[in-house]
């Protein structure tokens, strides 16, 4: 695989380069994902049920306070948010790389040591999702005013939900898919980790596009099964998301954390 080219980011190693990926790269990502919940199979679920009942609590305070545009918002946001709140996962891939058995105590010592740099990325993402609530909130004004609309009445209201959520989960997914991860594998700030994960995504379109599509449809599944794939589904997701970033960013360039799983090198 040949390099991007990132132009004058990469001489003032503000961005760390990618690779160019095969359109079907995630189907990669998946298999290896899931050979690590095999490996470490009590770790990986005890963050998945973790993860799920957030999920859980998010769509039900959608539903109370909200509308339904915010309860799928909610649930999708929170799903491509979970790369920041699987960090935990993150921990037990690298340790599976470097033969070291996970434990609940490295992975919650690797969520603290990185807990201000997380905030600040966590921060950014409050505002965007705030932003995408207000929007989603304000495209009521294309909501028929005739009390039982048909289907091609709800036309304009629909398709335009559609598109502001396109457009944010687009957002977020290109500040989160990367980002993270690389935060935990190299000392670098949350700055030079989300304008990396920005620059991987453009370069690497279609495969993105596949990984977003398989995202959304471990989601469905999770859903279908009133929450309970999203056990198994969440930390997939996590796993596989570890290795698509091993695979897409080389961040040799920057140096490695002074402590922690990832302070040494892979087996």
């Amino acid at each position: 695989m040949e390099n991007c080219e990132p132009g004058e980011a990469q001489i003032q190693n503000f961005v760390a380069p990618c690779r160019e990926l095969s359109p079907w790269a995630s189907f990669g990502w998946l298999r290896e994902g899931w050979q690590d919940i095999q490996r470490a199979p009590r770790q990986s679920l005890r963050h998945g049920v973790a993860l799920t009942l957030l999920a859980g609590l998010m769509g039900l305070l959608a539903y109370y306070f909200g509308s339904l545009g915010l309860l799928l918002a909610g649930l999708f946001g929170m799903v491509f948010l979970a790369p920041m709140l699987a960090i935990g996962l993150f921990s037990i891939s690298a340790a599976l790389e470097r033969d070291q058995k996970p434990t609940m105590l490295r992975t919650l010592r690797a969520e603290k040591r990185h807990l201000g740099t997380q905030m600040v990325s966590a921060l950014a993402l409050l505002v965007v999702c705030l932003l995408w609530a207000r929007i989603a909130s304000m495209v009521h004004i294309f909501v028929p005013l005739e009390v039982n609309p048909d289907w091609v009445d709800l036309i304009g209201y629909w398709s335009a939900q559609v598109l502001v959520s396109a457009l944010f989960i687009t957002i977020i997914f290109s500040v989160c898919v990367f980002s993270i991860p690389m935060i935990l594998h190299r000392d670098v700030d949350a700055v030079t980790a989300v304008v990396s994960s920005i620059h991987a995504v453009n370069h690497n379109k279609r495969a993105m596009l596949v990984w977003a599509l398989l995202i959304v449809v471990a989601v469905i599944i999770g859903l279908a099964t009133f929450l309970i794939g999203l056990v198994i589904m969440l930390p997939l997701i996590a796993h596989a998301s570890w290795h698509g970033y091993l695979e897409t960013i080389d961040a040799s360039q920057f140096s490695r954390h002074a402590e922690g799983v990832t302070s040494t090198a892979r087996s």
